[in-house]
């Protein structure tokens, strides 16, 4: 793991000049290493919102096999929440247990899916950028619904998309990721370009509208993987 990039115990108005900075440190060019491991990360909570459970899911990546990809390791990190919701600052919610988990990971995959925004953010600094500054990785943030950004309507077809802006800059893509089903929100995080952001989201793209690595990050984060096991179990 790398250095700590800042503290956490910030006032929300020093989380925001915060952002401002790192934003500006975001690299949205390429720079990936060839790509074996790919990880989904999501967030859920229990406890009343008092403990955030951290989901990472690692993946290998194989192009003769994608979309259908092998899950290596499946962690679930928690800890008390530092933060409460605050419009805006969701990373600083939710990355410290998403650190936790990838702390616990045997091996670091070269690129992460994070449910959730990259630069689609209105100081651009969205879950996945800020993770990916934290971890010095590729990021990529996909999303199921807009937070910041305007768009024209898209298209029904499978990998339909169209410009996500924000005035004059280009934040993501808004992307029709399965037939005539709602579109996802697909924006770069950190190291990544949109237009790769999107190639690595359509290849790992099955049969539902989220990539593989976010879909089996949101159902571990979600418990809803591990009741559907328990269900499993108790018909035997």
């Amino acid at each position: 793991m790398n250095a700590p990039l800042h503290e956490w115990n910030l006032l929300p108005k020093d989380a925001i000049a915060l952002q401002k900075q790192l934003a500006k440190q975001l690299e949205l060019a390429d720079r990936i290493d060839p790509v074996t491991h790919i990880a989904g990360m999501d967030i859920g909570f229990e406890d009343d919102g008092a403990t955030t459970r951290a989901a990472v899911v690692l993946l290998k990546w194989d192009p003769a096999t994608a979309p259908d990809l092998t899950v290596v390791e499946q962690i679930v990190h928690r800890e008390p929440t530092r933060m409460p919701y605050v419009p805006g600052l969701l990373s600083f919610r939710e990355i410290p247990a998403a650190l936790g988990a990838f702390e616990k990971l045997s091996i670091m995959p070269e690129l992460i899916m994070v449910d959730g925004q990259g630069i689609a953010h209105p100081r651009r600094l969205g879950i996945a950028a800020h993770l990916g500054l934290w971890l010095d990785l590729p990021t990529i943030g996909i999303a199921k619904s807009r937070l910041y950004g305007k768009y024209a309507e898209v298209g029904e077809a499978r990998g339909d998309w169209v410009p996500l802006r924000a005035g004059n800059d280009t934040i993501g893509a808004v992307l029709r990721s399965r037939a005539k089903v709602k579109p996802v929100f697909v924006s770069p995080g950190h190291r990544i370009s949109l237009e790769t952001s999107l190639d690595w989201v359509m290849r790992c793209l099955g049969n539902t509208k989220l990539p593989e690595p976010t879909r089996l990050a949101d159902r571990l984060a979600s418990r809803r993987g591990q009741r559907a096991k328990q269900l499993q179990d108790s018909l035997f």
